[in-house]
Parts: structure tokens; sequence; C-alpha cells
């Protein structure tokens, strides 16, 4: 057969066609791994490690039971299949053509486990107050009661032993008759979650709540193969050779229970009346709580009437994300334990040992994998259904039992003859205008892949979406026909003629994202000294000047007059918060505008920094705003560009000090009356101090009391004053630290 190599190209639109206010760089949402096509949702398709996906093995619907679960599955010699359902308790047979009956139906609401013997005598363990009962030539005996809570599970020896693993004291029973059953090994643990018998007759048991896995070689006599971190184990498959498959998970038995609990508060079994009162059992991470029944809170009444009310409701299992949910193990002959496959996100529920990889089952949409001796895994097939819990080997096939629906799938060898693959659905960030698909992919001769896309602006599609559009025909180039929104989904349908398929490697979706608009978040505006006096004053323990006067000095000409620098030059920083959606480099034009000026003017432009410093000498004193407008149009073109726009809150700028005038002074004695006034023009007044003789700072307050104008007036009384003149300096801060001084000589 000729295979040819297809590459399907689109490209995207041009710039010409796109409405405005779109982005200019193209985006790609590309598929081409595992991890990607896992994400997505299969019906009749396989996924590759390689991830490459193609047409699953034939699935085909063997058996509806019509009931909410099957629990277990049991088959005989001949092919004929025995399936347990909840929560009416029934047993269906089904033969190996599919034919199917409902075989007998429990008095107790639950079957959980189910076994077949050599004989062909099928074995149902129900609960709860577990029962065993056999189940030959279409009638049904009490076989053994353990006097149990719950049975869930039950295996048959070669030997014809049957062996019964128990709930809520974790006890597994040997039983060799009707009516002959001994308690074989306690385990201390509160559930035997899965038996199984190793080709060397040796029992091998699973339990919950600290997933131990025990090898029982008779009575009372067991070694712990091995301790798993998860609390239950589940799946137990032994090999010829001594390798042992254990499959661990959360914690599953609580659900169960739970499910036992609605059963025998809703609608129960048909036939024998029985009681029925349910045990709380509360499941944790490595430790189970078991509360024995309240004597005062049991009731009796037929369950086929109404059935009795639960004591206490069970808890189910806590789901910590972030840690493994469930594993597959391979205790190795030597009792060495290699961890084959863990997940975060999906339970695994049965494990199946074929000759040339392992299949395990999960409840993530009953997704069936295969592990390859390199330990490659595979996504065989999906059934969609909650959970399949139970895998079977058939007559060139495999037969798989879900949860939620209560079937039993067949699946063949060869491939099916189509399937479809939803991908997960592509959050585009934003608005997008859709260019074109492009995917690689080897199609056979006289096979296809069609491809259709549909989107919405809600994260998870709903009727609000568009409608799956009609197939795109990329041979020809043509575009997404899907409207422009955030989200998009596209879906492959896979058709293959005569066994063999089409294998799909990638897919490219281009998009062009609309041009969000950046924003400026926060503006500000602080002072403080240039950097130069900053320097020259660190460098000073006393004052940024001095005047130095020697003995030289008197005998000279004449005296130099030195001028006292103003101690520092103020600077103005602006700095401001801006972010863009799309995480385009921004570039910002920074304005100012004086109170009583209506036009902005430009202070600097095409600014990458997101901050500026000058003197503030350069502005003169009065109130001042300014304004960032941060723009994207490096990174888009001109017109597609999009800018924003922030004021600053009013700027005091203040440069002159205060003016302090001295008015009215008098001296009696010693005894003085001062008074002064001291006016600035852009800030006010703050602070009011006097030095007597050059001696230290004296706060004085202003004649109203308070200082906090631009104009203020000031008395000072001074007393003990000795004879003589004293020298009296005010000086007086506004708002900007900016400092006026006068003097008077009292005389």
């Amino acid at each position: 057969m000729t295979h040819s190599r297809n590459l399907l190209h689109a490209a995207v639109l041009c710039a010409a066609l796109l409405p405005a206010a779109m982005a200019s760089g193209t985006a790609t949402w590309e598929m081409n791994s595992y991890n990607d096509f896992i994400k997505g949702k299969f019906t009749g398709i396989s996924l590759s490690r390689e991830g490459r996906l193609s047409l699953a093995p034939k699935v085909d619907t063997l058996f509806t039971s019509d009931q909410p679960v099957i629990w277990s599955v049991a088959e005989t010699a001949d092919g004929t299949l025995y399936a347990a359902t909840g929560h009416r308790g029934r047993v269906y047979k089904i033969a190996p053509g599919g034919k199917s009956s409902l075989l007998w139906t429990a008095p107790e609401p639950e079957v959980f486990a189910i076994a077949a013997d050599r004989s062909g005598a099928v074995y149902a363990g129900t609960s709860p107050d577990g029962k065993v009962y056999r189940i030959e030539n279409g009638a049904a005996t009490e076989y053994f009661a353990p006097k149990t809570r719950y049975i869930w599970s039950l295996v048959a020896g070669p030997d014809g032993v049957l062996y019964v693993g128990t709930g809520d004291q974790g006890k597994v029973f040997r039983v060799t008759g009707a009516g002959r059953g001994e308690l074989w090994y306690e385990t201390g643990q509160a559930h035997i979650t899965g038996l199984a018998v190793d080709p060397q007759n040796r029992l091998l048991a699973g339990t919950e709540p600290n997933g131990l896995l025990y090898r029982i070689t008779g009575k009372d006599k067991a070694f712990v193969l091995y301790d798993a971190s998860l609390p239950e184990i589940r799946a137990i498959v032994p090999m010829t050779d001594g390798t042992v498959y254990a499959a661990a998970l959360g914690g599953s038995v609580a659900r169960r229970a739970q499910s036992a609990a609605q059963a025998a508060q809703g609608t129960g079994a048909g036939g024998t009346s029985v009681t029925s009162t349910v045990t709380s059992i509360t499941v944790e991470a490595q430790a189970a709580e078991i509360k024995p029944p309240d004597p005062s809170k049991q009731q009796s009444s037929p369950i086929a009437a109404s059935a009795p009310p639960v004591s206490t409701p069970l808890a189910t299992v806590t789901d910590n994300t972030g840690v493994d949910k469930s594993a597959l193990y391979r205790i190795n002959p030597d009792n060495t334990v290699e961890t084959l496959w863990t997940s975060k996100e999906e339970n695994i529920y049965d494990v199946l040992a074929l000759e040339k990889q392992i299949l395990f089952s999960t409840d993530e949409d009953g997704r069936i994998y295969g592990l390859s001796p390199d330990r490659r895994v595979t996504l065989v097939t999906q059934t969609n259904e909650g959970e399949t819990v139970r895998l079977l080997a058939g007559e060139h096939s495999v037969l798989a039992a879900t949860g939620d629906q209560g079937r039993i799938f067949r699946m063949g060898e060869g491939p099916g003859a189509n399937g479809s693959y939803e991908a997960p659905v592509h959050d585009s960030g934003t608005a997008s205008h859709w260019g074109s698909l492009m995917w690689r992919a080897d199609v056979p001769s006289g096979d296809s892949i069609r491809f259709r896309t549909r989107s919405g602006n809600s994260a998870k599609p709903d009727r609000t979406w568009s409608d799956w559009s009609e197939p795109l025909t990329v041979a020809s180039g043509s575009p997404i026909t899907s409207p422009n929104a955030r989200y998009i989904q596209w879906k492959a349908e896979i058709a293959g003629t005569a066994g063999t398929t089409p294998a799909l490697d990638s897919v490219t979706l281009a998009y062009l994202p609309q041009n969000s608009p950046p924003v400026v978040r926060s503006i500000n505006v602080s002072t403080q000294a240039a950097p130069s006096v900053q320097a020259k004053a660190a460098t000073s323990s006393t004052a940024s000047y001095s005047v130095t006067v020697t003995d030289s000095d008197a005998s000279s000409a004449g005296t130099t007059t030195q001028t006292l620098n103003r101690a520092a030059t103020q600077q103005i920083t602006i700095t401001w918060i801006a972010d863009d959606p799309d995480n385009d480099r921004l570039v910002y034009n920074l304005y100012f505008r004086g109170e009583d000026e209506t036009q902005w003017k430009l202070l600097r432009s095409n600014l990458h920094e997101n901050s500026i410093t000058f003197d503030a000498d350069v502005f003169a004193d009065g109130k001042y705003f300014f304004r960032v407008i941060a723009s994207d149009r490096e990174a888009n073109p001109p017109q597609y560009a999009r800018d924003a726009t922030l004021v600053s809150s009013p700027v005091i700028v203040d440069n002159t000090p205060p003016v302090v005038t001295i008015g009215a002074s008098r001296r009696g004695g010693a005894t003085a009356h001062v008074e002064w006034e001291a006016v600035d023009g852009a800030s006010a007044l703050r602070r009011c101090e006097y030095s007597l003789d050059a001696n230290g700072w004296v706060p004085v307050e202003a004649a109203d009391g308070v200082i906090d104008s631009l104009r203020e007036k000031f008395t000072l009384e001074l007393s003990n004053l000795s004879p003589g003149e004293h020298l009296l300096v005010v000086r007086v801060a506004d708002g900007a630290g900016n400092t006026g001084t006068a003097k008077v000589l009292l005389k």
C-alpha cells in the first residue's frame, strides 16, 4: 500500500484584511507532543508516546446493564461473563456472543465482588452486612457469612478454595465449602481491597488505608511485599516469573461504601427482606477511623419496601491537589519495587497483563493506557464513560467494564473505521482574528483527515459558542471561518479504509490577537537634594561650608568677606508604573501644565525608562500637573498602536524662601518684646524658631496659634536678659523646606 506524506499548509491572512486595533505580531497555537494531545477528548482515537494521533482499536458495546455501575466482572473457562452491579444488587450473565440475561438479584443492594471457579460456579459478595452467595445452574444459595459490613473482593484458587476480602475489619477468610470458612489472616487494616492467587498458589492481598500489599502463605502467616505511599492497593496481577503488578490509588473504598449507603436509603433489591445498618467510615490518606454502629439508631425494615436510614453519613476521600492520586508498581521476584506510572489527575482501577504490553484503566473519561516493556505509555482508547473499572482478556480482544453507565465494551485488535479528536480549548488572551490551520500527517491513499473549528468567549464551550464549522478545505488554503473571539477549539475527524489509519503528528493554528491598550497605573512625584549636594554633605560632619580665620588675618590690610552658598539644590523625580497586556515594549512621553495654564508642554519624549529626574528650579514657584502617555507604537503599525494616559495629582513647586520682616521691637531692662511677619508666595508656612545670641533654636507659635497659611504674624516676649546687647535671629520654613531669616539687635 502506498503512503503519501501530506504537508497541508495555510498562510495567515494579510494585515490589510484585518480589522482595526489588531496587534502586528501573529501568534500560533501548536500541538505536537504527547503532553499537548493528552489534554483533549478522544473518540475512537489512540495517542502514541511520540505524540501521534491515529485510529484506536475497534470498540463495540458488548453489554449494557442499564444499571448505575458495574462493580466487578468474572469470566468462566467457556468465555461467559458475569457482571456484578449496584445499586440494585443484580448479577448479569453475558454469553460470548453478547447475549445477556439477568441471572440473579441479591437481597442486598450492592454486589461489589464476583468470582468464578474452575467448575463454572459463580460467587457473589454482597454489601452491606456482607454475605457470599454461590450461583450454580441459575440458582443462588448463601455460601458464607463472615459477619462483616462489606465484602470488597473475592478470588477462587486453583484448588477450589474461595478467599474472601472484607471490611470494615480488614480480614481475609478462607472458605472450603458451604458454611465452612475460617479466618485466614487479619491484617489490622480497615479493608481488603484486592485479592489474587499467584502461580505458586500463594494469596496476595491489597489493603486500605495504609496501602499494604501482603503475600499470605498460610494461616496467620504473611509477608508485606510493599508499603505504598498511596492509601489503597486496588488491582493485583501476579505473573508466572514471580513478578507482581499492583495498582494503588488515593482511596476509592469510601466512594463505594457511600454508594452502598445511598442504595440502602433509596431503592433496594427486590425479593428477600433483610436488615441493613451502614457503618460510618472515614478514609484519609494514611489512616481510617471506624466507628461501630450505634445500637440505639439501628432500624430494621424490608429493603424492597423501604430501606433503613444510614446512622451516620460516610465521608469521601479528600483529594490532595498536587500530589499523586494513583500509581502502577512492579514488584520484582527479588522484592525490589519499580514505579512504572503515576498521575496527579487520574485514578487507576485495573491492570491487565498481555503478551506485549500492560494495559491499565482509569477514571479520566474511562481511558485505557498501554505500557510497553520500555515503559513508554500510550493512550490506547477512551471509552468516554466516567471510569473503566475492570479489564479482561477476551479471544483476540480486550473486554472493558465501565462504571457510570454499567457497560462492557469489546476492544479488537485492528483499528476502527473512524474516530475524532477534540483539542483542548485555547485561550488567545483577548478577542482575536483567526488565520488558518497547518498540520503534518501521514494519510494513506483512500484515508482522510478533516478539520472543523468553533469559537466563543466563555472558557468552556456552551450554547453561546459558534457551531462547528464546515470541514476546512485546507488544500485550497481557505481560512478558519469561526467568528472572532477569545477562545477557539479544533476537531480532527479521521477515517481509514481496509484496516489502515492516518497518523496526525502536529497541528498549528495561527491567529492575530487584538492589540490591547497599555495601562498607566500610578505616577509619583518626589523631591530630593541634588546628588552633588548629597555627596558633599556626606563628607562633612557639620555643614556644607566652613569659614576659617587665623591669627595672621589680624595684621593683614583687610579681611575678605566670604559668601555662604545655599545648602541644597532641589531636584524633582517623577516615576510611573505602566504595563501592557500583550507584553509590548512601551515608550513614554512626559508633559507638564501649570495650574493656570490650558495647554500641556512636552517635558521629555520617547522615554523607555519609567522615571526621570531634573532640577526643580527650571519651574517657577506654583502648582503643576504632570501627564504620562504610554504607547505601544514601537511594537505595532501606526494604525493599530494604542496608548494610555494618566495625570498626576497637583504638585507644588516652591524654590523661594519665606520673607521675614521684623516689626516692632522694644527692650526695657531685663525684658524685650519683638514682633515679626513671614510671607511665602507658593507654599504654606510650617515652622518658626528663634535663637538668642547664637544659642540653640527655640520653636515659636504663630500669633493665631497655628502656623498654616502663606502669611503669619509672630510675637516674642523675652525675660531675664542680662545687661548689654543681645542678637536675636528668627527663621521661618515653608512647606517645601525653604527657610527665610531675619535678625534684630536688642540694646
